[in-house]
């Protein structure tokens, strides 16, 4: 079936594709989508934090208050060359339409929007308040985006009781998965330090490549806990190694390397730092190391934000939801310690990040109706 020109879903997502938003930029997304909530009654305020821009917008100033969040910017295209069509020229090729962001997540803005006017128009007497969160800062250091805008509305006494996650949670079909949790993230940025030389001498060298690859090759061969139920076993990744003076017969002086922990509610930050420093000790690896605590892992375990989608899902997709809390971190781990009940459902991850991104427009339109179902379901039948 080729892709319905007519939608609306589409149209705003290929609107908003062909705005270049490579993090930290928003190139205006955001101001379109705030006309577009404004027409339907939602307050719109913009929260310009650094170089970050945010959107919070809502309608409505009882309890419960529900809330879409997501982000407008995307990460680099990466040599555009490689694209098939211009990555920032929203293309539709057969049933997909292509372009950077259209999974990660300009299609699940777009749904959102669409889903709202909608509900909105259908149900304006609706119980308790609508909102949408939207930053330009998911994709990179996220220090000025969703985690600022949580603090000024906790600030002001608004209180998110559930929020709705757009981005991209399903595998092979929409609806297939969705992320209730997320694990913890910490970064280590590790110097190893060492003496320079010769490579002849090496009775008066010390080696830092040696020293790391000692101690590294026991943290990567350590397992650090089995998971749970709800979450897979804490991983261990080292991302880059930086180290030599571009020379063949030169020790180095120093090396410079950085690893991730992925991790569980099985084991804490401070457990890896000192199992980190414990391994690297024992190995004489002379060091320092930068922390960086990325995210507290966290969970949304059974309730009404979890039933009303899963419902959703499987009333309009015919399917059943599996849980997860794989992958990456997102926005909503400054979202969940509020007490709000937070859950990520998306369209299918399988090319975010990837040349030649691309989202089945059927799937647009499919994402916008289970989004409004979930508002019916909260908002209208009472349940909470």
């Amino acid at each position: 079936m080729p892709p319905r020109s007519s939608s609306p879903t589409l149209a705003l997502a290929m609107e908003l594709i062909s705005r270049a938003s490579v993090t930290p930029e928003d190139g205006g997304c955001q101001a379109l989508i705030a006309d577009r909530l404004s027409a339907i009654g939602l307050d719109c305020q913009t929260m310009d934090f650094g170089e970050v821009t945010n959107l919070w917008a809502r309608r409505g100033g009882e309890a419960p208050l529900f809330v879409f969040l997501g982000h407008t910017d995307v990460v680099p295209a990466g040599p555009e060359s490689e694209w098939q069509t211009p990555p920032f020229e929203p293309t539709l090729r057969g049933a997909y339409l292509c372009g950077r962001g259209a999974a990660d997540m300009k299609g699940s803005v777009a749904a959102f929007v669409t889903a709202l006017e909608r509900f909105l128009a259908n149900h304006p007497a609706h119980r308790g308040s609508v909102g949408v969160l939207l930053t330009s800062d998911e994709e990179g250091d996220a220090v000025d985006g969703t985690v600022k805008v949580v603090e000024k509305l906790s600030q002001r006494g608004e209180h998110i009781d559930w929020c709705l996650v757009g981005e991209p949670s399903s595998r092979v079909r929409v609806g297939d998965v969705v992320k209730n949790g997320r694990r913890g993230s910490l970064t280590g940025r590790v110097t190893v330090l060492g003496r320079q030389g010769h490579v002849a001498y090496p009775d008066q060298v010390v080696n830092p490549v040696h020293a790391f690859a000692r101690g590294f090759a026991e943290l990567a061969d350590t397992v650090w806990d089995q998971g749970n139920a709800d979450f897979p076993p804490t991983s261990f990744q080292v991302s880059n190694v930086d180290a030599g003076t571009g020379v063949e017969n030169v020790v180095p002086g120093g090396l410079e390397a950085c690893f991730n922990f992925r991790y569980s509610t099985e084991t804490t930050a401070r457990a890896l730092k000192e199992r980190v420093t414990v391994v690297l000790e024992k190995h004489g690896v002379q060091h320092r190391v930068q922390w960086t605590h990325g995210a507290l892992p966290f969970l949304t375990r059974e309730g009404a934000l979890l039933d009303a989608v899963r419902t959703s899902i499987r009333e309009l997709a015919a399917g059943e939801a599996a849980l997860s809390t794989e992958g990456g971190t997102s926005d909503g781990r400054f979202v969940a310690p509020t007490g709000a009940e937070v859950v990520e459902l998306g369209p299918v991850n399988a090319t975010i990040h990837k040349i030649d991104e691309r989202v089945r427009v059927e799937d647009l339109d499919l994402l916008s109706e289970i989004y409004e179902r979930v508002m019916e379901i909260l908002l209208l039948d009472g349940r909470r």
